[in-house]
């Protein structure tokens, strides 16, 4: 009667040890994650990972990159080498002929930390770039032909020559400009940039220490 009682009350401690053990561990892993806010005007530098132009993406397409160095605040990594970005294009603009030159824009709006399958909304500055201008070139292009127009025109017809010659040479040179487009803006997958963040953020962040 009293060995029955003895493991009564072994069984009991067991079976409420179990149960402290079971209840301590999540509060104890919940200690190590903590939150995080970046503030706005955090640089995030990243590499591209899609391929993205002024000729043939359309606003409203995707793009995707990663982080390409932690962001780090007070020895804590809060958005891991890595992370992954989406976002989509918000201008596409072709170089246009004689002037126009090409524009291409993108930004971001979501961020996945990496070893973490949280999605955070985001909200960030654009990645802009300008085509060069093809002005001068242009100039160039429409000038040259006149003048070697009327130096011909001069040796053939004196100035009635030369005026004539000018004329076509400078029609010429007008055409080839016209039909031809200013340079596009092209970014490659492993292009590297940098975007700000806008608003602040905040991000779940596990501590191995808890620290």
């Amino acid at each position: 009667m009293k060995s029955r009682w003895i493991l009564s009350i072994l069984t009991a401690a067991v079976v409420v040890g179990a149960s402290l053990g079971t209840s301590a561990a999540p509060n104890r892993d919940a200690a190590y994650v903590r939150n995080v806010t970046l503030p706005a005007g955090t640089v995030i530098p990243l590499v591209l990972d899609s391929y993205v132009a002024s000729d043939t993406s359309r606003i409203e397409s995707p793009v995707r990159a990663h982080v390409r160095r932690a962001i780090v605040i007070n020895g804590v990594t809060v958005v891991p080498a890595g992370s992954a970005l989406v976002g989509h294009v918000t201008r596409a603009e072709r170089g246009g002929r004689v002037k126009g030159q090409a524009h291409l824009a993108f930004r971001f709006d979501q961020l996945t930390p990496a070893r973490s399958s949280e999605q955070l909304v985001v909200a960030t500055s654009s990645v802009s770039r300008v085509a060069r201008s093809t002005k001068a070139k242009d100039a160039r292009t429409i000038g040259i032909p006149a003048a070697g127009g009327a130096i011909v025109g001069a040796i053939v017809g004196g100035k009635k020559g030369a005026a004539i010659g000018g004329a076509a040479g400078a029609g010429g040179g007008t055409a080839v400009a016209l039909s031809t487009r200013g340079p596009e803006v092209r970014m490659g997958r492993g292009a590297v940039a940098s975007v700000r963040l806008l608003s602040p953020v905040t991000i779940r962040v596990r501590s191995a220490d808890g620290n």
